[in-house]
């Protein structure tokens, strides 16, 4: 039987002064997290009516996949940011 995916909404909140630099931290991710061993899909978006308002919807393909994520570098240097 095959395992079911693992599907993540991640949802952050910047600060006034520091959207930008949050999309920036954010943005980082998107590419090397997409190629991945096990990340099915890896979207960010921006709310339109509330720039601060960022949401993360991701698919992997297992919470192994998911937990190998949170020791990449790029993670890592994305938490440094945050």
């Amino acid at each position: 039987m095959e395992e079911d995916t693992l599907r993540v909404i991640a949802r952050v909140k910047a600060r006034p002064n520091k959207v930008g630099d949050l999309l920036l931290a954010l943005s980082s991710l998107v590419e090397p997290t997409r190629k991945e061993p096990g990340c099915l899909s890896y979207e960010l978006f921006q709310n339109n009516e509330d720039p601060t308002d960022f949401t993360l919807i991701e698919e992997w393909q297992s919470n192994t996949a998911l937990e190998s994520h949170f020791v990449t570098k790029h993670f890592k240097d994305a938490l440094v940011k945050l």
